[in-house]
Formats: structure tokens, sequence, C-alpha cells
């Protein structure tokens, strides 16, 4: 009976979960606080492209106080006195979440993470980015503060396939993402890889592909998202014009798809999230109109009925 299988995370979970797994790195509660720090992307500016990538709105995951008329630290004291109402011993990590955060030169990063680490109860960094704006020169100080506090590389690497990744405008290639995957993990800097299920273009066999690709790489944590349709961007105009082109999921089809990719993900992979959420007003499709953890809780539900786990199927 899988009741009786020891999973090898040392949890009942039939998933390496990455919360769990994350209260054992601390001694009491630490939560993420989102800051915006002013940066764009190389797909933005002309470097590498311009209108950034064709799915991606910023207001739909960005909280009302990372406004960039508030100073880094004014967002950090609403943030953490929005989480402080509840555990008040609890402690933070500064979440550079918009855009890409390590996009500056090295002396201005070096000074804004200076900054959220000075302030009282951050103990260390989340840094969200791409796998093209890591160059050794950022890697060398991302390494600097991993010797003093805690510290993640978040990288959108969003599909494993060169071609959907020039259909949405990202403007670095699939051998980019392998390269910095690997010296981040070289360099032991905590990463963490953002990946994208149901872009248009890609099928179920593209992303048990994909999740074969990502197991062999030194990856530590994955943020799963499904595709959503967001107003204000290149894709939902994409999507008005031509929506027989998107395959969009149903919260069971998604459910299922997440669950055929837990089989044969490699177990020592961390597992954040499965599914994206935006301000209901902001998303155009698909409309759910569920929570993160209910779709939490039909994913156990789907693995306990299948009685599988996370890696059963992989290296098979």
């Amino acid at each position: 009976m899988a009741d009786q299988f020891k999973y090898p995370w040392n949890h009942n979970k039939r998933y390496n979960d990455f919360s769990t797994h994350f209260r054992t790195l601390f001694d009491g509660k630490v939560q993420k606080i989102s800051v915006n720090a002013g940066f764009t992307c190389p797909n933005r500016d002309g470097s590498r492209g311009r209108g950034g990538c064709t799915y991606c709105n910023n207001k739909t995951f960005q909280p009302s106080y990372c406004d960039l008329n508030n100073l880094l630290k004014v967002q950090l004291e609403a943030g953490i006195a929005f989480f402080s109402r509840k555990y008040t011993s609890m402690r933070y990590l500064a979440y550079f979440q918009s855009y890409t955060n390590t996009y500056a030169p090295v002396a201005m990063l070096r000074n804004l993470f200076e900054e959220a680490l000075s302030f009282p109860g951050v103990i260390g960094l989340v840094i969200a980015t791409r796998p093209d704006c890591l160059g050794k020169e950022v890697l060398d100080l991302i390494e600097e503060f991993l010797l003093k506090c805690y510290v993640m590389l978040e990288i959108g690497v969003e599909t494993i396939k060169d071609s959907t990744l020039i259909r949405i405008n990202r403007g670095h290639t699939w051998d980019e993402s392998v390269a910095a995957i690997k010296e981040v993990a070289r360099r032991s800097i905590h990463n963490c890889i953002h990946l994208i299920l149901g872009l248009p273009g890609e099928d179920h066999n593209d992303f048990m592909e994909q999740c074969t690709v990502i197991s062999s790489l030194p990856v530590e944590n994955i943020k799963l998202h499904q595709l959503q349709i967001h107003k204000d961007t290149a894709m939902a105009y994409e999507y008005s014009k031509f929506p027989e082109g998107f395959n969009l999921f149903s919260v069971e089809g998604y459910a299922d798809l997440v669950v055929d990719y837990l089989e044969i993900l490699n177990p020592a992979i961390l597992v954040e999230r499965f599914v994206s959420s935006a301000p209901e007003d902001m998303v155009i499709a698909p409309r759910w109109g569920i929570k993160n953890y209910e779709f939490v809780a039909k994913v156990e539900k789907i693995l306990e009925q299948r009685d599988t786990w996370q890696g059963r199927l992989w290296n098979i």
C-alpha cells in the first residue's frame, strides 16, 4: 500500500512539497514580502525585443503597496504590517518580484539588496530574473550575499521549446536557460524554475518531455503555472482574434495533467506551486473560480485515487 511507502522526502504528502521543506530551513515562520524596485526587462527596452512577454501583465501578481511611488522601505513596511498582524514573531524574505531583478548595474543591485536586508526582520532575498540576465558579475554578487543570508534565484524558463519562446517573445533561448540553471547550481545558489503549462502550440507530449528534461537538470524547486489569458496583454489580443489557437485547461483537466507531470518528476525537486492566480477582474480565461488551496486538494485527491506519487515513474 502507498501509505506504507517511505517517500524520499520523509513526510506523508505524495509530492515533495516546498512549504513543508521550507519550514525545516528556518527556526520559526518566514514569509516572502514582494517589492517593486523599478526594473525592466531586456525584451521590453529593446536590448532583446520590445513589448515584453506576450502573456505578461505584472499587475496580476503585484500587491497594491508595490507602487514605484513607494520607496523600498515603505513597501517592506506595508508588507510586514500585513503579515505581522497574525504572527508577530515572523521573519521575512524580501521578494524582488516585478520584471527582471538582476537587469541593472551590479552597483545598483548591491545597494538595493543591502537596503532590503538592512530592514528589521528581513533575513534573506528571493530574486526573480531571466536566464539571460545572470552574467558572471551578477552571480559573483549573489554569491557574496549567499555567504551571509538565504538567497534564492527564481528563473523564468517557461518552456523548453525554442519555437514557443519565440512565439511568446521571451527573447532568450532554451540553451541559455540550461546554461543559467547549471551555473547557478554550480555556485550552490538556491534556484526555483518557473514553467507555464498550456502555452499555445504545446500539448501533453510536450509537457511530459519538458518534465523529463527538467528532471535531468540541477533544479532545486519548480513553480508550475497554468496558462491564463490576462487583460492588457498581447496574448489577450491574440486570443480575441484566434481563440482556436489556444487549448485552455478546465480545472479537472489541469489537475490530471499535474499528476501526470508529478509522476515522472525527479523526486528530489521541490514543488512550490501548481497554479498561478490573478485578480478575477484581470483574467479573461480560463475563469476557474477556485482558490489555490482548493486546487491543491484536488491534486492530492487524484494522487490518492491513483495510488501514485511524485517520481513514481521517474527514470522509467
